[in-house]
């Protein structure tokens, strides 16, 4: 658990879900990095990929440099919920026959904005074959390992009862 009462970490699919978002309220490009799935696949599926966590990363360095994030980042995570999994059976079969991904699931996570408002987050995260959980930021680059995401019914289950939470 980390100070702010959510989990951290890759041992977890929401302890990963959590700490991207802790990436961004506070720019820190090392969690963001060690926090997302590797550059997997080949061709162009990939080059976009990489591309788009260089450019990420960057955006996150000029924001720090500035001390000032825009309106849309978050500032402070308010709910996680408890990892489920999709419910097409294809996202998690195509990732373990291809990158031999050994799960997929998502996590909502609830944030406060610097503008005042809430966001959900909807964070696709991924068991890769080190055993430890990560985040795909970008889970629209890979269509068939998002099949439905964004079709998925709202969280209910907040992760404190799936897990014994250590005080």
């Amino acid at each position: 658990m980390a100070d702010d009462g959510f989990p951290m970490g890759r041992e977890t699919p929401e302890g990963v879900a959590a700490d991207l978002a802790r990436a961004f309220i506070n720019s820190d490009t090392g969690l963001f990095s060690a926090s997302c799935i590797r550059p997997y696949g080949g061709g162009k599926v990939r080059d976009e990929y990489s591309k788009f966590l260089e450019a990420t990363l960057e955006r996150m360095r000029e924001e720090r440099q500035k001390k000032v994030a825009s309106s849309h980042n978050p500032v402070k995570i308010g709910k996680v919920f408890a990892a489920r999994h999709l419910s097409a059976d294809g996202p998690a079969s195509y990732g373990y026959a291809s990158f031999d991904f050994q799960d997929i699931m998502f996590v909502d996570v609830g944030v406060f904005l610097q503008n005042g408002e809430r966001s959900l987050n909807r964070t696709l995260v991924i068991r890769d074959k080190d055993g430890k959980w990560y985040v795909h930021p970008a889970p629209d680059m890979s269509p068939l390992l998002s099949i439905g995401l964004n079709e998925e019914k709202a969280s209910a289950q907040d992760f404190s009862e799936v897990y014994e939470i250590q005080r």
